[in-house]
């Protein structure tokens, strides 16, 4: 199975911690800063939601430039081959994927901030001497590319995702093959435990009992008298 993060909405305080420091761990990656989870509230309960990884990722399925793919136990999206369709936001499930949109990390604002006067000013449309203000033909402002953005869980880091480790009420946990198993088994012993004493146990009389009521008959007239007790 794949990896993924989920939240306990009895533990969750509806800080928004966890979303600060997925932004602020993926800024500082180079990518796009855009919270990978979203805290959602209502009435009953207060709980994060973001990629559950899931192991027929529909996301995949529809996405045309395979910019989503499975990799190792989780789904991981290329940002550099998002093309911003937001057909996988559509057929996310969860609502887990959404679009972002952030000027990468010490992007320039303009041309001018790092071509220098002096060579700007062989352009005809600035003269020489006069202060740039980037308003000729080498001036520009680098656009903001709007692209999908999920968790990817925080797979650069070896701490694993920030979110999980930023919360202070401790509500995030990441689930893996072996968080499944100890869950299955903790639920058995509960099952187990939960036979009170004294409680007559499953016994074969039951079981006659049950066949019997379940055994086929023949047919008996309108007229004819059923004793009690009798199958």
């Amino acid at each position: 199975m794949n990896r993924f993060v989920i939240a306990d909405p009895k533990l969750c305080i509806g800080c928004g911690t966890c979303m600060a420091a997925c932004s602020t761990v993926h800024k500082a990656q180079g990518l796009q800063q855009a919270p990978r989870l979203t805290v959602i509230r209502h009435e009953q309960a207060t709980m994060p939601v973001q990629c559950r990884h899931c192991d027929d990722a529909p996301c995949i399925k529809v996405c045309p430039v395979e910019a989503i793919a499975q990799t190792g136990d989780c789904v991981q999206l290329n940002e550099s081959l998002c093309i911003g369709c937001n057909l996988c936001a559509v057929a996310c499930p969860f609502g887990a994927i959404q679009s972002g949109g952030s000027r990468p990390v010490a992007m320039a604002n303009s041309y001018d901030t790092y071509i220098p006067c002096s060579i700007r000013s062989s352009n005809p449309s600035t003269s020489a001497g006069l202060r740039c203000f980037g308003e000729d033909l080498l001036s520009w402002e680098p656009g903001v590319r709007s692209i999908a953005v999920k968790c990817d869980l925080c797979e650069f880091r070896a701490e694993g995702p920030a979110c999980v480790s930023a919360c202070p009420s401790q509500s995030l946990s990441m689930v893996n093959d072996t968080a499944c198993a100890n869950a299955a088994r903790d639920r058995r012993l509960q099952a187990a435990n939960a036979h009170p004493e004294g409680a007559p146990a499953f016994s074969a009389s039951a079981c006659a009992t049950a066949s019997c009521s379940t055994a086929t008959t023949a047919p008996v007239s309108p007229d004819a008298s059923i004793t009690e007790g009798s199958c």
